[in-house]
């Protein structure tokens, strides 16, 4: 190996620990208990090695570096002498102490951004990838809610609830932790690019895998333990009956962490899961401030930040960015003149015509199709649905009759909507 200063050397041999084939962080956990740093290990017998942690733990600990090792080595060194990046130990007092409950920690992290918001108190909210526009906004709130709290946010970065989660994360003091089952220097996935970047700013992302792994399915039950590990609580918003999120509950509930579930209608299969945890004795809860106080968080004293103050400033350059858009929900101006929604024939902008369709039964056009997309199996207001569309009053009015005339859409008490339970 070439010549390397005192802390590359000792960069070294972790590096090489964590990349030995078969040494579950476990078995390493015990011989660094015993042996004390990575150096000290491999200068024992393998007879004292196996007497600690097993023969094939002693045999993967000694085993030899492979051929790639130094120019790995060399990319991980040039990789945390970028701005922002961070190779944290487990004998590094930056280590995040939460991680150290765990029974097998990681012994090398990988960290872009704030190292802070890895020693502060954090909540997890996961949920499903394929979410409805209503998980989302609950997600987002949550998250917001928590992170005005001075509560970290951590999530996967997946699609759905998780980018969700970090967008409202993002938006408060608390800030936000992605956690990835890729290497550090790649994003996935690639539609969240964006948002990846802004975390690395304002927030943090960690990994326990090498540089250059990619996306692997078997990665991200690995990962979800991480999740499980950094914080005091679980959210799920939304995940049907085989999740992965039900994976991150099962191991926080192991570590002693408290599991919380939004319930949601008994006909929506995203609902579930959430209700299968709640059988199962999670939390049920219905705001952020459940979780805040089952915790024992309390609030922070400082108020919240008026919108024209730094508030206004982060939500708009979140939003502008990469912002919500990113979820599937349009974003709206509140200064600019509402976006003319397309018509679907004079009737949809014509308030007069618009009670009286011409057949009981009219098939649907896109923009009635496009307006039952945005419909969960939740009570819905007339505002949050002409936000998430976009539509003009009149036409939002028109294609809600048509769902309804349909028997895709169901008029509830309190001018709220939500999707009939076989549509």
């Amino acid at each position: 190996m070439h010549t390397l200063p005192a802390t590359d050397i000792e960069l070294a041999a972790w590096l090489r620990l964590s990349l030995a084939p078969g040494l579950k962080p476990a078995a390493l956990r015990l011989l660094l208990s015993a042996f004390g740093l990575p150096e000290a290990i491999f200068d024992q017998a393998p007879e004292a090695l196996a007497a600690i942690a097993g023969e094939a733990a002693a045999r993967a600990a000694l085993a030899p570096t492979g051929s790639d090792f130094d120019a790995r080595l060399d990319a991980v060194i040039a990789w945390r002498e970028q701005p922002g990046n961070h190779i944290v130990t487990l004998d590094d007092p930056a280590y995040p102490p939460a991680l150290l409950t765990m029974p097998d920690p990681p012994p090398l992290l990988y960290i872009k951004g704030r190292l802070n918001l890895l020693h502060t108190r954090a909540v997890a909210l996961v949920g499903s990838r394929s979410a409805t526009p209503q998980g989302v906004e609950d997600a987002q709130r949550f998250a917001r809610e928590l992170s005005v709290a001075g509560v970290t946010v951590v999530s996967g970065l997946a699609l759905g609830i998780d980018g969700a989660a970090h967008r409202g994360g993002l938006e408060g003091v608390g800030g936000t932790v992605a956690v990835i089952g890729t290497g550090a220097d790649l994003v996935y996935p690639a539609a969240h690019h964006a948002l990846a970047r802004q975390i690395a700013v304002q927030g943090a992302i960690l990994s326990e895998w090498p540089l250059g792994t990619p996306a692997r399915a078997a990665n991200f039950p690995q990962r979800n333990r991480l999740i499980a590990g950094l914080v005091s609580g679980v959210v799920i918003v939304e995940a049907a009956m085989r999740s992965g999120s039900l994976i991150t509950a099962r191991l926080a509930n192991e570590m002693g962490r408290d599991i919380f579930a939004l319930p949601g209608s008994i006909h929506a299969p995203l609902s579930r899961g959430c209700h299968r945890i709640i059988k199962q004795g999670a939390k049920l809860v219905e705001t952020p401030d459940e979780v805040l106080e089952e915790l024992g968080f309390a609030r922070r004293a400082a108020p919240r930040p008026p919108p024209s103050a730094a508030h206004a400033v982060l939500s708009s350059d979140a939003d502008s960015t990469n912002g919500r858009a990113l979820s599937g929900a349009t974003v709206s101006r509140p200064n600019s003149a509402p976006t003319p929604a397309p018509t679907a024939g004079a009737s949809a902008a014509d308030p007069a015509t618009a009670g009286h369709p011409a057949s009981p039964r009219p098939p649907l056009d896109p923009e009635a199709e496009r307006l039952l997309a945005t419909l969960g199996h939740s009570p819905t207001t007339l505002e949050i649905l002409a936000t998430r569309t976009e539509m003009e009053d009149a036409a939002l009015q028109s294609h809600l009759l048509q769902l309804e005339l349909a028997g895709q859409v169901t008029a509830l008490p309190g001018g709220r909507f939500m999707r009939a339970s076989h549509g």
